[in-house]
């Protein structure tokens, strides 16, 4: 799994790609609760998400928590057909507020 990060709008964009599970958990929750403490508004651009675990799902569930106990502002954008339907499954749809991609994101912080 690889996180890339840039600046865009006003946010700050987190950039996903391979796969989130069991296996590199542990740097996503570091790299995520680095970002939710130093950012008004996060974006998760999952599109070159491949695969999410249940380990995946709890990483994105406590920094959205976290993201709410500091008033903070944590979206998802372009879930692919295989980690929407994670999603879906678990109940993880309704948590989040998702975008069909980056750029529609950023257009609802407008």
């Amino acid at each position: 799994m690889d996180i890339t990060e840039q600046k865009s709008g006003g946010a700050t964009v987190l950039q996903f790609s391979g796969r989130l599970d069991g296996t590199n958990s542990a740097a996503a929750d570091t790299k995520l609760a680095d970002a939710v403490g130093r950012n008004p508004t996060l974006v998760l651009d999952l599109g070159g998400l491949d695969y999410i675990s249940s380990a995946g799902l709890r990483v994105l569930l406590k920094a959205a928590k976290q993201a709410q106990t500091a008033k903070q502002k944590l979206l998802l954008a372009g879930l692919q057909p295989a980690v929407k339907q994670v999603f879906e499954i678990s109940g993880f749809s309704t948590l989040f507020a998702t975008f069909p991609s980056r750029d529609a994101a950023l257009a609802s912080l407008k």
